[in-house]
């Protein structure tokens, strides 16, 4: 294990040693942004849940081809991306931006570590342009506020909400939510929602997870995901495994727990 990134005095305490959500994932994923209590974490769900580590690849799957479909193939210019995490290959604005250079990105979380790396790593192409607000998913009236700055909100805007809503634990909570955010965006927005299907196996995991002391994580049944689109149009294949979605020329990803869908609010 390696004994964790260096960072400069952010004014704030990391807690080195406590897991963390975001560094968690992180090491799932394969990166380095991440403590020995993180990577400790990290070994102890995939003991526990083999599959943790194909649950974390086909969600940035998912990230990576849902954002390179909207912005090629659909003509969507603007990406609202809350629950950022840490940077890895292939971020919302990097994809995006290949596809249409003036694209323009919006990145929400409210982790310092992920604000540090944010500042360093999340640029633009000089067509369009990134922004990063430190905000909390529970206060959509203050993000699409300052995403305003970037965002035109009277044109389409894609809400990405990746593998973080089950940060919100009350499933009715979580509903409101997302219905919250799809209000306040323009007809023709889309909403790419990928999070983890409950089941006997995964919600074992998820208290274990919890027990560890960093940010619970709760995964929700499909009539709640659904409950998140009403009044939004799910394009096909519907609510399903997420490596079942647009898949690549090789063919779909092995199906994990990870479901979602994209759907579109009616012009």
């Amino acid at each position: 294990m390696n004994a964790g990134p260096q960072y400069p005095n952010l004014g704030v305490d990391l807690q080195p040693s406590k897991p963390h959500s975001a560094r968690f994932w992180n090491y799932l994923l394969g990166g380095k942004d991440n403590y020995p209590a993180d990577q400790e974490l990290g070994e102890r769900m995939k003991r526990e849940f083999p599959a943790a580590v194909e649950l974390a690849l086909a969600t940035r799957g998912f990230l990576r081809r849902s954002v390179r479909y909207l912005a090629a193939e659909k003509g969507y210019r603007q990406f609202l991306d809350i629950g950022t995490g840490l940077p890895t290959a292939d971020n919302t604005h990097e994809v995006a931006q290949r596809a249409a250079p003036d694209a323009r990105i919006v990145y929400v979380d409210n982790d310092p570590i992920v604000l540090a790396h944010a500042r360093a790593l999340l640029t633009s192409t000089p067509e369009g342009d990134t922004d990063y607000i430190d905000g909390d998913l529970n206060d959509p009236g203050k993000i699409v506020a300052e995403a305003a700055r970037t965002l035109d909100l009277d044109q389409p805007v894609a809400l990405m909400l990746m593998a973080v809503i089950g940060h919100v634990t009350d499933p009715a909570e979580a509903v409101a939510l997302v219905r919250d955010y799809t209000s306040r965006l323009a007809p023709g927005s889309a909403l790419v929602m990928c999070t983890t299907l409950a089941s006997p196996e995964i919600d074992a995991a998820n208290r274990s997870y919890a027990d560890s002391g960093t940010q619970p994580y709760v995964a929700s049944s499909a009539e709640t995901m659904l409950a998140m689109a009403e009044g939004l149009t799910i394009a096909e294949p519907g609510l399903g495994p997420v490596s079942r979605w647009l898949p690549d020329a090789s063919g779909p990803g092995p199906d994990t727990q990870q479901w979602g869908y994209i759907a579109y609010k009616p012009s």
